[in-house]
């Protein structure tokens, strides 16, 4: 299934695109994705049903994120050699990780806004699981038993605030809209193998990012495993597993950052596609 979440926000509905990518509301079967309804029996009864049972959607609504209510937005970095390498890091020994604020959480559509002060804002295209089932101190060989889906994220980051502003990366990370996910929560039986996925990201129609999840440092099994043994992560959670090389801090002679008018688009196989207009900062009304 091809789950997502529908209208304005804080109003989206429940919904799934169907064969012919058409969205076809939901809210009859189930108030909204969530993690209360991740669990493999409600996934199971949604996939029972037939599509063209279910209300069609007219028009074209926005999209909001795939998943509401999102506990936790946990993020592995370096996760790509390539990448660790235009960043001049050391491939690291165990996964790095780091929080993103859940506030920054958007739809795959919706604009991007520049932080005030930013000068190094940057893309990356990521691959997000989305966690299904409560899940502490499972062991690899069961850990994607507890994956519900899986999710396209742009992990935005604002590289001086990252990086030269002192202590950890979560203050680069976690600035509004600095999280799109979707456009959809796609299950893993129709994933198939999940470390095969291509993916890729252009900025103002300039190919700046291509790769494939099979070349991770640490796979997704891996990895949820391994937040297991700190964390207990709950149905709903989210957790995006790094990028591939071809970040703006990373261009050579010179790095390239985000402006505003800038747009981004980006996808991985499978999982659909976004796109995003960068705005300048503004203060909020």
């Amino acid at each position: 299934m091809k789950l997502l979440r529908y209208g304005p926000p804080g109003q989206e509905r429940p919904g799934l695109l169907d064969a012919q990518g058409r969205i076809r509301d939901l809210g009859q079967h189930v108030p909204d994705i969530t993690g209360d309804h991740l669990d493999p029996q409600t996934l199971r009864r949604l996939a029972a049903l037939d599509p063209e049972t279910l209300p069609l959607v007219d028009g074209d609504p926005r999209l909001g994120p795939p998943v509401g209510r999102i506990g936790k937005f946990i993020a592995i970095g370096l996760n790509y050699a390539d990448h660790a390498a235009e960043s001049n890091m050391p491939l690291p020994t165990e996964p790095t990780v780091f929080t993103k604020a859940t506030s920054c959480i958007t739809g795959p559509n919706d604009p991007v806004m520049l932080p005030r002060g930013s000068v190094k804002t940057d893309w990356e295209v990521e691959l997000g699981i989305v966690i299904g089932r409560r899940t502490r101190y499972v062991g690899k060989d069961e850990a994607l038993a507890h994956v519900a889906g899986y999710v396209l994220v742009n992990d935005v980051s604002e590289r001086a605030f990252q990086i030269e502003r002192g202590g950890t990366w979560d203050k680069g990370k976690g600035c509004d809209t600095f999280g799109p996910i979707g456009p959809w929560l796609v299950t893993p039986d129709e994933v198939g193998d999940v470390q095969q996925l291509d993916m890729w990201l252009d900025v103002n129609g300039q190919r700046m990012q291509t790769g494939n999840t099979r070349t991770m440092v640490f796979d997704c099994a891996t990895i949820v495993s391994y937040l297991s043994e700190f964390m207990t992560l709950q149905p709903g959670d989210v957790v995006t597993t790094g990028t591939p090389p071809g970040v703006g801090m990373g261009k050579k002679p010179e790095a390239i950052y985000l402006r505003a008018g800038d747009v981004m688009t980006l996808g991985i196989e499978r999982l659909g596609a976004q796109r995003q207009q960068v705005l300048a900062w503004r203060a909020e009304a």
